[in-house]
């Protein structure tokens, strides 16, 4: 979502006479775009603030936009008072009011509507991953989980406005749409009249589209697995064979306390429902280790879990007590040390998973989407349809944005491949 905003954020300054720079000493405006999910996202956050303000010149304009501007508020004034601007991720198509009136001090943090895609310019140019919010904002409340104070209750974007956004990629330089949410398959828009559009509509309707090879979405809730998603999965080809449908715990006991509905057992039916319509696809998660009163029994039905479904690519943190959230002020709040070796453990087996994944797919072709160079200018990077790297020597002919590669070669963090003509 953030890479999204940046994007669109970039695209509107442009409109008002701006050109991007990498260097912050040559900069008039400079633009923090932030994310508050963690502790220490929000800690660096400030950490960079510190390095920026010694580094620009004096007259030029500083800002928070996103997460943190919703999560520090005011506050962010007084423990960085260069700067101008403090905008929530609703917000941020207000910053031409900065670039008009330079001398005032800007705070929107609002929880406002869909207002900021109506005011944003459309891309004149798209990346070759279009990255396409459907919806904002969640119901779920997790108990541990700030999202939905700083970005608010479930809004799904209008059906037309959704696709419009994928026709300009399309014809813009985009090859595969990105669908996004923080609750992207919770989609729901119903339009005047009454016509009820759910995500696997837009994923319909954007397959249509002959420039649009790759569709993928991010990211889910299991509970929101509904049959017509699930069902899509076997019926589109260009609707690639991967999902991020995280569980956070594999603990009956810790979802509970994080207010997290879904029961294992039906959780293991939609993965079993997925492999029944699309056998060739694999699954990622997102897991939290030392959640309050975690036990190590808890723990232990995690690992359990992790080994059962065999992810092959997720991300697992340690619990961080957020503001505005009610796991923050529970009981029994595990210590860093444990959290750390949890941690180890799962990273261990999560690790374990996706080099097995990664060794199966030695001698199989797959068609990747080209990245760019790698850092030594001798091989390409592509990635591959379960979003692993895949590393190729360059060859001497030209490439397309598409490739058929040969997996040669695995470990644990990239596959090796060649091309094949």
């Amino acid at each position: 979502m953030n890479v999204y905003d940046s994007e669109r954020i970039a695209a509107m300054l442009e409109k008002h006479g701006l050109t991007q720079t990498e260097n912050v000493a040559d900069a008039d405006i400079i633009i923090l775009n932030t994310c508050a999910v963690r502790a220490k996202a929000t800690d660096k956050v400030y950490s960079c603030l510190g390095r920026i303000r010694r580094a620009k010149k004096e007259s030029a304009l500083l800002g928070i936009v996103g997460c943190v501007a919703r999560e520090s508020g005011s506050d962010a004034f007084r423990r960085i008072p260069e700067l101008n601007f403090v905008l929530g991720p609703q917000s941020y198509h207000k910053l031409p009011e900065i670039i008009k009136n330079p001398d005032i001090k800007l705070l929107n943090i609002d929880l406002g509507g869909l207002e900021k895609f109506d005011e944003l310019p459309q891309m004149e140019k798209s990346p070759t991953v279009a990255y396409i919010p459907v919806q904002e904002g969640c119901n779920h409340c997790c108990t541990y989980c700030i999202v939905p104070y700083t970005r608010g209750r479930e809004l799904s974007r209008p059906f037309d406005d959704v696709i419009a956004d994928t026709v300009n990629a399309a014809k813009t330089g985009a090859i595969e749409i990105c669908f996004l949410g923080q609750n992207v398959n919770g989609y729901k828009y119903t339009d005047e009249k009454g016509n009820l559009f759910r995500l696997s509509d837009l994923i319909r309707e954007t397959a249509k589209l002959p420039e649009i090879l790759r569709i993928r979405f991010t990211s889910s809730y299991p509970t929101e697995m509904t049959d017509d998603l699930i069902n899509i999965f076997g019926t589109e080809p260009k609707l690639l064979p991967f999902l991020n449908m995280p569980i956070q715990s594999g603990s009956p006991r810790i979802l509970k306390k994080m207010n997290r509905p879904n029961d294992l057992d039906a959780y293991k039916t939609i993965v079993q429902k997925l492999k029944n319509v699309r056998p060739d696809i694999q699954i990622s998660s997102d897991f939290i280790v030392g959640f309050p009163d975690e036990t190590d029994e808890d723990f232990a039905e995690t690992l359990r879990i992790a080994r059962e479904i065999k992810y092959i690519n997720s991300y697992s943190f340690k619990y961080s007590p957020r503001p505005h959230t009610a796991a923050a002020i529970m009981p029994n709040q595990i210590s860093e040390q444990i959290k750390s070796v949890r941690l180890q453990q799962l990273d261990a087996q999560l690790n374990e998973n996706q080099r097995e994944f990664n060794m199966s797919c030695i001698d199989k072709e797959m068609i990747c989407l080209f990245e760019g160079n790698d850092k030594t200018g001798r091989n390409l990077v592509f990635r591959t349809p379960y979003m692993q790297q895949c590393i190729v020597e360059k060859p001497d002919h030209e490439i397309t944005p598409l490739q058929k590669i040969k997996i040669t070669d695995a470990n644990k963090s990239c596959l090796h491949g060649e091309i094949i003509k």
